[in-house]
């Protein structure tokens, strides 16, 4: 097989690895490491995609362990993480957020594979996912943990049915209809003279990450949440604009219509 078609893969497998250093970070209480192990894997999953298309290696088998990757990732690995974080104080509701939150990544997979095969879509549904994405669910659903390094939430067993309702909150955005900006467009050619200052921009990004990953995530994830409902009012006005564009389509196909037939009446009456 060509170098091509192997090193997006490896890429996915490197991605499933640092998920499941995860939960054993997790399972070790080593909160910080297990954290920094799903950012990891997130980063790698935006990154093998992009890979794939670089090399041209992209593939059928590609896809298959792209998506089983990121269930592990981003389904089943918060979930695990949260349950022993705080979820397990809360019992049975506790354990059911958990799979809720699991099982919807798992749905929310399957439903993205699926309509990666729609033809209909229009070109600028490329803007946007159905549903929040299962990396930006898994950096959301994580917000207690990011709290309790803040001091905001303490691991205390009262918040633990709060956060439960949380995670299924999250989990019911990840296989809803809304739309979510999806970025996919975002960086595909950058002027000129936004190269430089676009340096600057990733470096100081990372370097306040290392230093601050608690602060930058929980920041970065209340404001992926915020831009929810204005990604849903783009796409309603995106579809609107589809909507009377096709109504003036037909009304004009209408208008054709009738003109020939008023010919055709003409043409008779001669």
């Amino acid at each position: 097989m060509p170098l091509r078609l192997i090193l997006p893969n490896m890429v996915t497998l490197l991605a499933l690895c640092s998920g499941l250093t995860a939960v054993r970070m997790a399972y070790e209480s080593r909160w910080e490491f297990a954290v920094g192990a799903v950012l990891i894997a997130a980063v790698l999953d935006a990154l093998d995609g992009r890979v794939a298309r670089l090399l041209k290696g992209t593939s059928r088998f590609g896809a298959e362990l792209d998506s089983l990757a990121d269930f592990v990732n981003f389904g089943v690995t918060p979930a695990l993480m949260l349950y022993l974080w705080i979820l397990k104080e809360a019992g049975s509701l506790g354990w059911i957020a958990a799979l809720a939150f699991a099982i919807s990544a798992a749905l929310r997979l399957a439903r993205f594979n699926v309509a990666l095969d729609d033809p209909d879509k229009p070109a600028w549904a490329v803007q946007f996912f159905t549903g929040v994405p299962a990396p930006a669910g898994a950096l959301t659903v994580l917000i207690p943990i990011y709290w309790g390094f803040l001091g905001v939430l303490p691991q205390w067993p009262e918040f633990a049915p709060g956060v439960a309702l949380y995670t299924i909150g999250i989990a019911f955005l990840m296989i809803s209809r809304l739309p979510t900006y999806s970025g996919k467009t975002i960086g595909t050619r950058i002027r000129r003279d936004y190269v430089l200052p676009l340096f600057v921009v990733a470096v100081l990004l990372v370097a306040l990450t290392v230093s601050y990953p608690f602060q930058v995530l929980a920041l970065v994830s209340a404001l992926y949440l915020v831009s929810v409902p204005f990604a849903w009012r783009s796409h309603s006005k995106l579809l609107l604009a589809d909507k009377n564009l096709a109504s003036d389509d037909d009304g004009d196909c209408e208008d054709t219509d009738l003109d020939h037939l008023g010919d055709r009446h003409k043409d008779d009456a001669s």
